[in-house]
């Protein structure tokens, strides 16, 4: 699985018994991990649930099935648990909201840093602003292209540039290919580009 040396240590503690080391593990991805709640929670849960209630019980959840994960970790450490912590928000957002979901609105709030970043990207814009406010504007635009896009081009670009996964790591997350994964990210990246492009002719000043 290729996994860092330091995480491989806490694998093999964790191995033989040495519990300790799975809340380790857990404090090592933790900031990645709040990022993915964070970005993945529904605005609608913000006033009842938040990233660290997610977070304490997917670490249960890593605790009961640790075991299984050792015997076949078919994926890297990271990417189990990002699913055990996807799964356990989508069961805490089901228990408040029931099956309740917006078809037509992307269900996510961008960062407005990364946004700005890659719209700067996509549309050569050099440096990404600094003030606020163009920010905000850059992740509404982003916001909105992203709602037009299709829901598997939506999924890459969300893993890739606002969780920060590794291609490798988008791969197994989808249960696809590495090769399938870079494919399908350079072609979300077109697609975002041109509804970006379309939303601001060139005529039209950006922020």
């Amino acid at each position: 699985m290729n996994e860092p040396f330091e995480v491989e240590q806490l694998l093999g503690r964790l191995r033989t018994g040495d519990q300790q080391a799975l809340g380790n593990l857990f404090a090592l991805y933790r900031p990645r991990l709040q990022r993915m709640v964070e970005l993945r929670l529904d605005p609608r849960m913000t006033a009842r649930l938040d990233a660290s209630d997610v977070l304490q019980e997917a670490y249960l959840d890593a605790s009961q099935q640790a075991a299984a994960y050792l015997e076949s970790p078919r994926v890297a450490c990271y990417v189990w648990l990002r699913g055990l912590t996807w799964q356990r928000l989508i069961k805490l957002q089901r228990q408040h909201l029931g099956a309740r979901r917006r078809a037509t609105e992307l269900e996510v709030s961008l960062p407005a840093g990364s946004s700005a970043v890659l719209a700067s990207q996509l549309l050569d814009r050099g440096p990404c602003p600094g003030e606020a406010v163009l920010q905000e504007e850059l992740r509404q635009r982003v916001q909105r292209a992203l709602t037009l896009l299709q829901p598997t081009d939506q999924e890459i670009i969300l893993l890739r540039d606002f969780e920060g996964l590794s291609n490798h790591e988008a791969a197994q997350t989808l249960g696809i290919a590495d090769s399938a994964a870079t494919m399908r990210y350079g072609r979300a990246l077109v697609r975002l580009r041109e509804v970006l492009t379309a939303e601001w002719p060139s005529g039209e000043s950006r922020p």
